[in-house]
């Protein structure tokens, strides 16, 4: 195994444009830090998200994994990038003929891919630990280091996320196309979902069939992972019980979504493989 991560970080190390897209990303996820400088007061009304509590324990954790996860799309560039360059530059040929298997070969992108989502997954936790305990009006240790799931679920969303780069990124040998061919993917989910609620649009308890299909799709099973946290904040539910509406939502990271992002990242993983496998290099 660190035979191969050292073979995929040699290759990285330069690699100029994954670094700086690397760079850019961790950046941004240390950037989850201004939005607690954000404040402004408008007469008698005093707007500080910080003081909303979106930085409490255990909040914090769902808060910032959800909004970290958005800006994956950098990492997933390196990801696509990195193999798009085997081509370009025929070192994917040239490693096999050094002597590395094709199973090696898939084996050394996975490998980096789980590095990837760890470094992250990681970087995350400290992030929104140091947050936590500046603005957190918790400081109880079971409090703080309850709902650690979120950093989990983090990880394993990020881990599917770039395996299917991985993926499209041998099956069409372009950085530019395999991203390309992900964005397509989401556009035929969301237009299925649009179907299924067409379909399903005479019935009593729509919203549910719609779920219960497109909950072993990908995206959603991904999506389904860290649902928004917005609505979780009492401020949130606080204003929307005075207009009248209640948020009944399950905010918990559920093991089926657990478990079909797995297989997900299974499937993915497997089907680089055979690709690479019987293609002709």
């Amino acid at each position: 195994m660190l035979r191969l991560l050292t073979i995929e970080f040699h290759k990285l190390k330069h690699n100029t444009a994954s670094k700086v897209l690397s760079i850019i990303y961790f950046g941004l996820l240390i950037s989850i830090a201004l939005i607690a400088a954000i404040k402004f007061d408008i007469g008698p009304i005093k707007f500080h998200l910080a003081e909303m509590g979106i930085f409490n324990f255990p909040y914090i954790w769902h808060f910032n994994t959800y909004i970290a996860a958005i800006l994956k799309f950098f990492l997933l560039l390196v990801i696509v990038s990195m193999m798009a360059n085997e081509y370009s530059y025929k070192t994917l040929k040239q490693n096999l003929i050094d002597g590395l298997s094709k199973k090696e070969f898939i084996l050394s992108k996975f490998y980096t891919v789980i590095v990837f989502a760890l470094i992250s997954t990681i970087f995350v936790f400290f992030v929104s630990l140091i947050l936590g305990l500046v603005y957190s009006d918790y400081s109880e240790f079971s409090i703080i280091f309850s709902d650690l799931i979120y950093l989990v679920a983090f990880f394993i969303k990020l881990v599917c996320f770039f395996s299917m780069g991985l993926f499209f990124g041998i099956l069409v040998k372009r950085s530019a196309f395999a991203v390309g061919a992900m964005i397509v993917w989401l556009i035929v989910e969301n237009m299925f979902k649009g179907y299924l609620f067409w379909t399903f649009k005479n019935e009593s308890n729509t919203s549910e069939s719609v779920d219960s299909i497109m909950q072993f799709l990908p995206f959603e099973a991904m999506t389904n992972l860290i649902k928004e946290p917005f609505s979780r904040l009492g401020a949130v539910k606080s204003l929307a019980n005075q207009i009248g509406e209640n948020f009944m939502k399950n905010y918990e990271v559920e093991t089926t979504s657990i478990l079909i992002v797995s297989i997900w990242t299974f499937i993915f993983i497997y089907l680089s493989y055979a690709l690479l496998k019987k293609r002709d290099l």
